[in-house]
């Protein structure tokens, strides 16, 4: 499978059919300048908090974060031209959610949030017991015209969590930079051969796509 194919088969995952080129003009349309870029769909405070959210769900260590390979413009991008009306407003209404929590959490405006704080609620929502997890879970497949007004803040809140940790990890690992530096790369791929231990691998890291 080539990357363009592997990038076409994740947007579908997302539940979108994207054409590939499409998604490779966002990802290089993303500048390397993290702190300057202006969004598109986000406002001003998610902005902030995606930012902190993807910091923390991929921080930088001996490898790149996600903030190195501009994953918050990335989705900001990916909402603002890909994704259907209704999905952008779940994102809003749960941003919102987060927002308010964290005011009533921590007694600050969530733009004046540290990242130790945003790491302690993001805990308070996915360090939670296996039966919590799949109730939430259940939760999130159904149609929102399903949930209850009692369930509602609760169900958005996980959506824009759960999209969030999803358009991290698919921006950061269809990076290039990624790509290339951090998971093994041949620009001239031979024989591919599958079902392999990734501990045969070279670093034990899989082929990039």
């Amino acid at each position: 499978m080539n990357r363009r194919s592997a990038l076409k088969n994740l947007s579908m995952s997302l539940g979108y059919t994207v054409a590939a080129p499409t998604i490779f003009n966002m990802l290089y349309s993303c500048t390397a300048e993290t702190n300057t870029w202006s969004p598109l769909f986000l406002s001003s405070d998610e902005k902030y908090i995606v930012t902190h959210l993807a910091d923390i769900i991929i921080p930088v260590s001996d490898t790149p974060g996600a903030l190195d390979v501009n994953v918050p413009q990335f989705l900001d991008i990916m909402y603002h031209d890909i994704e259907i009306k209704m999905n952008q407003d779940i994102f809003k209404l749960g941003a919102s959610v987060f927002a308010k929590k964290f005011k009533s959490q921590f007694n600050s405006e969530v733009i004046k949030g540290k990242k130790e704080q945003f790491e302690t609620l993001l805990a308070f929502y996915f360090k939670i017991s296996d039966d919590a997890t799949e109730a939430i879970l259940a939760e999130q497949k159904l149609p929102i015209e399903k949930i209850t007004a009692l369930q509602m803040d609760n169900y958005v809140l996980y959506q824009f969590l759960l999209s969030v940790k999803r358009y991290t990890l698919f921006g950061y690992f269809t990076s290039e930079k990624v790509g290339e530096e951090v998971l093994n790369y041949d620009p001239v791929p031979g024989t591919q051969i599958g079902c392999i231990p990734i501990e045969d691998l070279p670093n034990g890291r899989v082929w990039s796509l």
